[in-house]
């Protein structure tokens, strides 16, 4: 796949995005203050009679803005660690017709992709028809390996960086330490591969341009953005725990398990030197595609959110120990909550140390449109295995999706997919009126049986999606759980 040169007005509209969506994280403590002054409004409205029954409703809210200020330290530390593919310091101006009034001549070249709208990343979650969908929010397109290494090389001072051979450049080892808060909200007392994938195979550092981490803390990035923006960052936060937590243990075992069992199953015999390749669309935060990796395949992660990129960046590079960071998720809804303690409680992460995981070497992560970046001749016939979980309805046009993993599949290929039918743009009323292709189950079965595949093995799978497990209210799905084989050439 060639290179291509993107125009000032496209690095334009991605350095926007990418604006937007740090402003989102850094906009995390002033929303989230909002929401418990909104709490001590209400309180004060109450006759003394009901404060006295309540008056311990003050006390949990200087609790609750102690895990604010926890849960923004993660931030404001994952946030130091990224480092854009591109000079986020440019003066840019875009006018209400998307045309581009300023930038600076130097600022051409950066390999992003364009195009492409931020999804809603809350996968599996219900949202409202207006919180569906961010319009025109862009995610950049780059390609890195992990700066992870084999636990048995933990105590060497160089560390192995993973060359994904023939997809994608590495980036170079990056140190980060930081101090993290430990202490429990829950209590009852106040608080006091080098090749050429593609031109998205970025290397962010071998770009000039690129921006320093602490950039990304100017304060011309603190801006105002809509509140449904700030809730993707609470979704990651929920997606932490689903991923990296011991808490989400459950949920893994219920979604990853059936999916690793079953590349168990179709490659028994998996070679050291020459490992089978498995591509893994909507990779989230990194956690299945770190454990194919662990099995023994060449395991490539591709993800379209930023919102996501930057946290999986973190975990998978920049974690020393085992739950070195603690968070509070459910903290962001009063409703559905056994007890306040149940509601404060805190997470820690990650419950595997990602370096020491013992991960094939190969393993990366690339970010991007799947339509976008594999939808190209490079990469016909090229994988082993495709493995979508929560994955098929964040598609625009499904039937694409299907023709793609066909395409990228080698005779003989394997796709198991898991995951509902919640179609990510059957709700977004938006003025673009943006194509959303919804087909049945049956329907998508039939899709994929004119695009060669045949059906191994098939049943619905009962799970949930960031859900909290002690909460009152649990939204299941029953999941299409299955293995297809791409049909030999004949």
């Amino acid at each position: 796949m060639g290179e291509r040169r993107y125009s000032k007005l496209e690095e334009a509209l991605e350095i926007k995005s990418l604006r937007r969506i740090i402003n989102s994280y850094l906009n995390y403590p002033d929303a989230a203050e909002a929401d418990v002054r909104r709490y001590e409004r209400s309180f004060k409205k109450l006759s003394p009679a009901h404060k006295a029954l309540l008056s311990h409703l003050p006390s949990k809210f200087r609790r609750l803005r102690w895990c604010i200020s926890v849960n923004t330290h993660f931030i404001m530390s994952m946030l130091q660690a990224f480092e854009p593919p591109f000079d986020m310091s440019q003066d840019i101006d875009i006018d209400e017709h998307g045309n581009l009034k300023h930038v600076s001549e130097d600022h051409i070249h950066t390999e992003v992709s364009s195009n492409s709208q931020e999804r809603d990343i809350c996968a599996g979650q219900p949202v409202s028809a207006a919180g569906s969908i961010v319009s025109g929010l862009k995610s950049s397109n780059f390609c890195r390996g992990n700066d992870v290494t084999h636990s048995s090389q933990k105590s060497s001072n160089e560390k192995k960086e993973i060359h994904p051979e023939n997809l994608c450049n590495s980036v170079a080892d990056k140190s980060f330490t930081s101090e993290h808060h430990t202490e429990s909200c829950s209590s009852g007392d106040d608080m006091k591969v080098n090749g050429d994938l593609a031109s998205c195979c970025h290397d962010s550092t071998d770009n000039g341009n690129a921006s320093s981490p602490r950039d990304l803390m100017d304060p011309s990035l603190g801006l105002n953005v809509p509140l449904v923006d700030v809730d993707k960052v609470r979704c990651i936060i929920r997606n932490i725990v689903r991923d990296w937590a011991a808490e989400g243990q459950k949920e893994r075992d219920q979604c990853y398990m059936p999916i690793l069992a079953e590349l168990n199953r179709l490659f028994p015999d998996r070679s050291k030197e020459r490992p089978p390749c498995c591509l893994v669309p909507g990779a989230g935060l990194g956690r299945l595609a770190l454990e194919i990796s662990c099995l023994g395949f060449i395991s490539q992660g591709n993800e379209f959110s930023y919102y996501m990129m930057i946290c999986s960046n973190f975990i998978l590079n920049h974690t020393q120990v085992v739950n070195e960071w603690t968070i509070y998720p459910w903290i962001h809804s009063n409703c559905n909550s056994l007890s306040d303690n149940d509601q404060l409680r805190p997470v820690s992460f990650p419950d595997i140390h990602p370096a020491s995981a013992g991960i094939t070497e190969g393993f990366s992560m690339c970010g991007g449109d799947f339509v976008e970046v594999y939808n190209d001749e490079s990469q016909e016939a090229f994988w082993d295995a495709v493995v979508t979980c929560f994955f098929l309805d964040t598609a625009h046009n499904i039937v694409e999706y299907i023709e793609i993993i066909s395409k990228l599949l080698k005779s003989g290929g394997v796709w198991i997919n898991l995951g509902p039918l919640l179609y990510h743009f059957a709700d977004s009323y938006s003025p673009d009126d943006e194509m959303s292709i919804e087909l049945s189950l049956e329907d998508v079965k039939k899709v994929a049986f004119h695009y060669g595949f045949e059906m191994e093995i098939e049943k619905i799978i009962e799970t949930t999606y960031t859900a909290n497990p002690r909460s009152m209210m649990q939204n299941r799905y029953f999941a299409a759980f299955w293995t297809m084989k791409k049909k030999p050439v004949t």
